[in-house]
Order: C-alpha cells, then structure tokens, then sequence
C-alpha cells in the first residue's frame, strides 16, 4: 500500500512539472509575441515623427541665418549712418 501511495504522488509530481512546463513555453511565446507586435507599433507611431522634428531643425536653422543676415544688414546701416 505504501509503494502503491508513493508510485501515485510521484506519477501525479511529474504530470504537474510537464504541464506546467508546456504551459510556460507557451507563455513565453505568447510574451514575444506581444513584446514584437508592441516595438512594430511604436517603430510605426515615432517614424514620421523623427521626420518631422528633423524638418522642423532644418527650419529653424534657416530662421536663423535669415535673422542673422537682418542684424548684419541693420548694422552696417547704422555704421554707414555715422560716418
């Protein structure tokens, strides 16, 4: 009767670890899964966004020199004024 107890709770301990194996492996597909369909997403949302901000530097340089080319023109207005 004891071997018979014993046999049991080790037949049942070894059909719980496989299952709870199986189960793991599929969680952890199920987890990459959903770890690559979220990075797809946020390539897709920030693509045009790096676009945008580089447009927008490129923008803004030029404002820049534009307002460089002022200051440059309106000094050498005031400097021809005095002499």
């Amino acid at each position: 009767m004891k071997k018979l107890l014993l046999s049991t709770v080790l037949v049942v301990a070894l059909g719980l670890t496989f299952t709870s194996c199986r189960d793991t492996e599929k969680k952890a597909d199920d987890m990459g899964d959903t770890i690559e369909t979220t990075a797809d997403d946020v390539a897709d949302k920030t693509e045009g966004a790096l676009e945008k901000a580089g447009k927008a530097i490129d923008n803004a340089a030029n404002e820049v020199k534009e307002a460089g080319k002022a200051i440059d023109s309106a000094a050498t207005e005031v400097v021809g004024d005095d002499n």
